[in-house]
C-alpha cells in the first residue's frame, strides 16, 4: 500500500493525511461526498485493487463473482458502492473475519435506496470529502484554524492581494476538480450539466422518481436562494411557488430535502448546542448551504457582474444583506468545515430564537474549546461588527479560546481593544 499521495498530476487535498492515518489503523474506510469532489482520485492513491461499480461491465462481473471484492490485493477500493449495496455487508463480514488495517476503501456519492442490512458501526468508519478549498486551489494561508483552536491567542499576521472581484471568482469557479480552472463558458456548461444530472439522474438513482421536474427545479432555485439563511422549508416551498394558488404538499417537498442530503449536495450547517455552558434560547434550525457555492450560482443563473452589482436572482427569500454576502459565507463554510475536520472539530452556527444574537460559525474541539467566526463582506471592522463575539466571550469565558472576523480586506491582525482577530478569508487555512 502506498503511504503518500504522489501519483502523476495528483493535487494534494486536506483530507489526505486524515485518510492515510485511518487506512493505516483501521480495516475499512468509507469516503462520502457529492459526485465530482475527487473521492475516487484520492482513494486510488492508496488502493491496490479498484472496482468501479458505476461501470456496468464491472458491476456485472462483481455480481457474478462477489468474492473478487474480498480476495483482491488490498487495499480494495469499491467505488460507488451504493450501486451494489450488498458490497457494504460483504465488507462488514470480511472485517469481522479479519480486522487487519488497510483492507477496504469504499467511495460513495449517495446513500443507497435500499440501505445495507447493518450500519457497519465499529467496522467501517466514515470520512466526508468536500469540494476543494481555497488552500487546495493554490492560495497560501497565514493563519491556521488548528492553531486558533489550540488557544493562546497567538499573534495574527499576513497580508493578501485578493480583492472582492477575486473572491467572486472563487465563488463561481467551483471547487469540483473537473470544473476548477476551466474557461468561463466551459465552467458554466459543466455546472449546468451537473445541475441537470441532479434532477434527471441523481434523484431517481437515489430512489425518488420525480414526476414534475419543473417543480423540483423551482424548489432547487428557492433552496439556493436560501443560502446562509435558516429559512423554514415551508418558506422555501412558498417561495418556489410564489403566485400560484395551490402549493405542493409537504409530502412532495420533504423528499426533495432528504434526497438532496442523501446525495451530499445539500450540506447544511447545524445549529450549535453548547456542551459546557448554559446559553439558553438557541435555535436548532440549520443554515442552508449547498456543497459548493458555485452550484447555487448556476442554479440561480448568476454571474460575476450581477453579483458585484448587488443583483439577486431566483425566488425571494427573506435575508439580511445581499446574495453575494450569503455566497461568500457559503464559500467560508466549505473552507472552515474542511479545516475543522482535519483538526477533529465540529462546526455549527449560533442563533438565538429571538434572532438578536447570531454567529456564523462555531468551531468546537472534542475537548470543548470553541473558536467563533463571523463573516463580513467588507474590508474593515468596527466595534459594532464584533458585538456578538464579545457577548459570546462573556457567556463562555475561557472556553472561547479565540474569535475572529473574516473579511475581504488585505491584512490579518488582532484588535488591540478586545484581542479579536481580523483575518482575510484568503488567509485562513487548516
Amino acid at each position: 500500500m502506498s503511504s503518500t499521495f504522489t501519483g502523476p498530476g495528483y493535487v494534494p487535498r486536506t483530507v489526505d493525511a486524515q485518510l492515510a492515518g485511518l487506512v493505516a489503523a483501521l480495516p475499512a474506510v468509507a469516503i462520502e461526498g457529492p459526485k465530482g469532489v475527487g473521492k475516487t482520485r484520492t482513494a486510488s492513491e492508496l488502493a491496490e485493487s479498484t472496482f468501479e461499480l458505476d461501470d456496468p461491465a464491472v458491476l456485472q462481473v462483481v455480481d457474478a463473482d462477489p468474492s473478487r471484492l474480498t480476495t483482491s490485493a488490498t487495499p480494495v477500493l469499491i467505488d460507488e458502492w451504493q450501486r451494489w449495496p450488498a458490497s457494504w455487508d460483504m465488507v462488514r463480514r470480511a472485517v469481522d473475519k479479519d480486522p487487519s488495517p488497510g483492507r477496504f476503501l469504499l467511495a460513495g456519492s449517495a446513500s443507497p435506496e435500499t440501505p445495507p442490512t447493518h450500519s457497519g458501526a465499529g467496522r467501517i468508519v466514515d470520512l466526508h470529502m468536500r469540494p476543494a478549498t481555497l488552500v487546495e486551489r493554490g492560495i497560501v494561508p497565514s493563519v491556521s484554524l488548528a492553531a486558533l483552536l489550540a488557544g493562546g491567542r497567538a499573534t495574527i499576521n499576513g497580508a493578501t492581494t485578493m480583492a472582492l472581484t477575486e473572491y467572486v471568482e472563487q465563488i463561481i469557479c467551483s471547487g469540483l476538480p473537473a470544473v476548477l480552472g476551466r474557461p468561463d463558458a466551459a465552467r458554466q456548461a459543466l455546472l449546468d450539466a451537473y445541475v441537470d444530472r441532479i434532477v434527471d439522474r441523481d434523484f431517481p438513482e437515489a430512489g425518488l422518481q420525480v414526476r414534475k421536474p419543473a417543480v423540483l427545479r423551482r424548489w432547487l432555485a428557492a433552496y439556493a436562494a436560501a443560502t446562509a439563511t435558516t429559512a423554514t422549508f415551508e418558506t422555501i416551498r412558498d417561495a418556489a411557488t410564489a403566485g400560484q394558488s395551490s402549493k405542493p404538499a409537504r409530502t412532495t417537498t420533504t423528499p426533495y430535502r432528504d434526497t438532496l442530503e442523501r446525495i451530499w449536495v445539500s450540506d447544511p450547517v447545524p445549529g450549535w448546542s453548547p456542551t459546557r455552558s448554559h446559553i439558553n434560547r438557541l435555535t436548532n434550525a440549520p443554515k442552508h448551504h449547498l456543497a459548493d457555492p458555485a452550484l447555487a450560482v448556476a442554479i440561480l443563473g448568476l454571474d460575476a457582474d450581477r453579483l458585484l452589482a448587488g443583483k439577486s436572482a431566483g425566488p425571494a427569500i427573506p435575508r439580511d444583506g445581499t446574495i453575494l454576502g450569503a455566497l461568500l459565507e457559503s464559500l467560508v463554510a466549505l473552507n472552515v468545515r474542511v479545516y475543522a475536520q482535519a483538526a477533529n472539530a465540529k462546526v455549527g452556527h449560533l442563533r438565538t430564537k429571538s434572532g438578536d444574537r447570531e454567529i456564523d460559525f462555531i468551531v468546537q474541539a472534542r475537548s470543548g474549546e470553541v473558536v467563533a467566526l463571523e463573516v463580513k463582506l467588507a474590508t474593515t471592522v468596527n466595534d459594532h461588527d464584533v458585538r456578538h463575539l464579545r457577548w459570546l466571550s462573556e457567556q463562555l469565558g475561557p472556553d472561547l479560546v479565540d474569535a475572529a472576523i473574516l473579511t475581504t480586506g488585505r491584512d490579518a491582525y488582532r484588535r488591540a481593544s478586545d484581542n479579536i482577530a481580523v483575518i482575510p478569508v484568503a488567509l485562513l487555512g487548516p
